[in-house]
């Protein structure tokens, strides 16, 4: 475990025998933001479209390899092998299709080239063949960045206070419902969001990623967020045509299971990212950006650290400095080691084993006593 990492101990702050959390420290760090970008070889920043473009043809085409076997030998092989190799296709896609999504991510951060109306067209086609509307997103996403680790003005996942968890919470905090709950986040978490602003941040009236008009956008993007309603009726109706003409079956198998495991993959990225005994958050009263940006931790997913890109494990890296791109983020990550110290985390734990670890203990925060402010909240997971 790196620097401020989960460590086992033979007692614990919260009374939970057998467990300690080292927590990231929330005081203002002793570096600033241009001393780690001084520790970062300036290649690092450095955005080559060429380069950008070949993880695109190299996901794409991976995409159409698995497409076309699946189409072309799966009908004639005999029910039981069947039955086995569509899952075996599903699981492939998804995690493939994840890496779609996340280059297209990289798009929003101008990440992808030096060209903005590159990265835009880019990003606007992959996220639309992915259901996400793209310049909705990249706004709401941009804020999320800008506000990361702020109780008040996070988009997503920002946690709640013992006083605002709901009453029915303490009926779900056992093992079924525990279960029951990650399954619907998992499955339904994402497009619950897109279209109801569902654990994100709250806003005076309702708020909808389809809606131009509505709380989460500017008068100055309403016109891109109509773009991406377009992109994603462009997609419907490949969809349904394609539907008519194979079958709601064939769609189903090709694209829509895919498709449920990328965007399960997105929330539980995204939740582990930012959901962690050890991470602060903050009010208004000491919340700054570089600190929000340090209450994030980088997670090991194994080989599928790769396949999505590295976002999984260089997330801090990402926070600080969103506009570089994917293939420089593991070494500015082991080059800003040193200077992060103990305010950069990171977890080892497999994400299956991390998921239903924090939906455990990460139940609320509230605020630290052991503080000489009270803008300063922890995660507490002593029973509701």
């Amino acid at each position: 475990m790196g620097a401020g990492g989960r460590m086992s101990a033979s007692s614990s702050e919260n009374g939970e025998k057998g467990s300690s959390i080292q927590r990231v420290p929330h005081t203002k760090p002793p570096f600033t933001l241009s001393q780690i970008k001084k520790a970062i070889p300036p290649h690092c920043f450095q955005r080559s479209l060429v380069r950008s473009f070949s993880y695109v043809v190299y996901d794409l085409c991976l995409a159409f390899l698995l497409y076309y076997i699946a189409t072309n030998y799966f009908h004639p092989l005999p029910s039981p092998y069947a039955y086995l190799a569509w899952p075996i296709y599903w699981i492939l896609q998804g995690c493939n299709l994840t890496g779609v999504w996340v280059i297209a991510h990289e798009c929003g951060h101008h990440a992808f080239s030096d060209h903005q109306w590159v990265d835009d067209t880019v990003g606007l086609v992959l996220h639309s063949a992915l259901l996400v509307p793209y310049f909705s997103w990249k706004y709401s996403h941009r804020r999320h960045h800008s506000n990361t680790g702020s109780l008040e003005r996070d988009e997503v996942f920002v946690p709640k206070t013992k006083a605002e968890i709901p009453w029915f919470s303490k009926y779900l905090n056992n093992p079924p419902g525990r279960a029951v709950t990650l399954v619907i986040t998992l499955t339904l978490g994402w497009p619950l969001y897109l279209a109801f602003n569902v654990s994100g941040r709250p806003y005076d009236r309702f708020a909808c990623h389809f809606d131009p008009y509505g709380p989460i956008y500017s008068d100055r993007e309403r016109l891109q967020i109509f773009i991406s309603d377009v992109g994603i009726f462009a997609t419907i109706y490949v969809l349904y045509n394609v539907a008519i003409a194979k079958g709601l079956a064939w769609v189903v198998c090709v694209y829509g299971v895919p498709l449920l495991i990328v965007n399960s993959f997105l929330v539980l990225i995204t939740y582990l990212q930012h959901t962690h005994p050890s991470l602060p958050h903050y009010d208004s009263s000491e919340w700054d950006w570089l600190k929000g940006a340090l209450a994030t931790v980088d997670r090991d997913y194994g080989v599928l650290n790769k396949v999505f890109h590295h976002i999984t494990d260089t997330h801090v890296a990402h926070h600080l400095f969103s506009t570089m791109p994917h293939y420089h983020a593991m070494e500015a990550t082991q080059a800003i080691k040193p200077i992060l110290g103990e305010y950069y985390q990171v977890d080892a734990t497999p994400f299956y084993k991390a998921i239903w670890r924090e939906a455990k203990e990460c139940l609320y925060v509230e605020p630290d006593e052991s503080s000489p402010t009270k803008g300063v909240f922890l995660v507490q997971h002593t029973s509701l």
